[in-house]
């Protein structure tokens, strides 16, 4: 019986992401569009180098 309970607190982290859904709802979506557009603001007041904008296309090319 412990055997099976430890299994399955084991086995939860792992497969609770696999369980979620996928679509983003209109809340998620509107802090994306809330988070962007701070990070428009922040660009204009504080331009970034070439080599911070390099890494952030990095960034977002793996998070897609």
């Amino acid at each position: 019986m412990k055997a099976k309970l430890f299994l399955a607190f084991c086995l939860f982290p792992i497969c609770a992401p696999l369980m979620s859904c996928r679509e983003k709802g209109p809340a998620e979506k509107a802090g994306e569009q809330i988070d962007k557009a701070a990070e428009n603001i922040k660009e204009t007041v504080d331009p970034a180098g070439p080599a911070e904008r390099a890494g952030e296309k990095i960034d977002r090319a793996i998070n897609r």
